[in-house]
């Protein structure tokens, strides 16, 4: 089969020649849009998130011969999860040429950062299924770029970090509500609170809640450590 002209131009942001252009085709169909006889990508999803991460331990263990695996957890955890994932996939333009149906279109699936994450998984394994573990491993090194280098030193998600903190001190975990929606449904807003039972509260806002759990852990655990330093 051959790539139609968004597909190809695609496969030249990626980087790589594909032989099997279908698997390109099904890494980047959504399952809304998925038959009998078009297979969606959430198989080759679970594939390319498995070449993802041996790709980047490979990485992080060369970048710092002296990390200790305590050091290296959280810098690998930031580099492959779906938030990473999905900034690469924005930086691809890969919510341009996704398949979706027409609900899931509708919806802002093109925006959606689990919706990219996912999609950019796939890719991976397309990738991989096509040219093997080093063209992976290539395509992966290029794309997450100066990410791996730049790579906090204690890279932990904001909501591992502020649990840290609280029980280091005898608190419980944080608690975390959704407080708010706004937008439309193709766009929506999330407004989210965390609290300590210490009576502490952020909140912060977000196209998804995850990543508006995220800023509002970040926001409290730098007001806390401000005030506790």
């Amino acid at each position: 089969m051959k790539l139609s002209a968004d597909l190809r131009a695609f496969a030249g942001r990626i980087g790589h020649d594909f032989r099997d252009p279908e698997l390109l085709l099904r890494a980047v169909t959504h399952s809304s849009l998925s038959s009998t006889t078009r297979p969606d990508n959430q198989r080759l999803e679970f594939l390319g998130d498995r070449v993802l991460g041996l790709v980047m331990a490979e990485a992080l263990l060369g970048a710092d011969l002296k990390a200790s695996e305590g050091q290296l957890a959280p810098r690998f955890n930031a580099l492959v999860r779906k938030e990473t994932c999905a900034d690469v996939a924005r930086d691809l333009g890969l919510g341009e040429v996704l398949k979706l149906g027409r609900s899931e279109m509708m919806s802002g699936g093109r925006r959606k950062e689990a919706l990219l994450g996912d999609a950019l998984e796939a890719v991976i394994a397309a990738v991989y299924l096509d040219g093997g573990f080093e063209s992976a491993r290539r395509v992966v090194l290029r794309l997450w770029g100066d990410r791996i280098a730049k790579v906090d030193a204690d890279a932990r998600d904001a909501k591992t970090a502020l649990q840290e903190w609280a029980q280091a001190r005898g608190l419980p975990p944080p608690a975390y509500q959704a407080v708010d929606r706004t937008g439309p449904d193709h766009a929506p807003v999330f407004t989210v609170e965390v609290r300590l039972e210490n009576g502490e509260t952020e909140r912060a806002a977000a196209g998804t809640k995850r990543v508006a759990e995220q800023a509002a852990a970040r926001a409290l655990l730098a007001r806390m450590e401000a005030r506790h330093d």
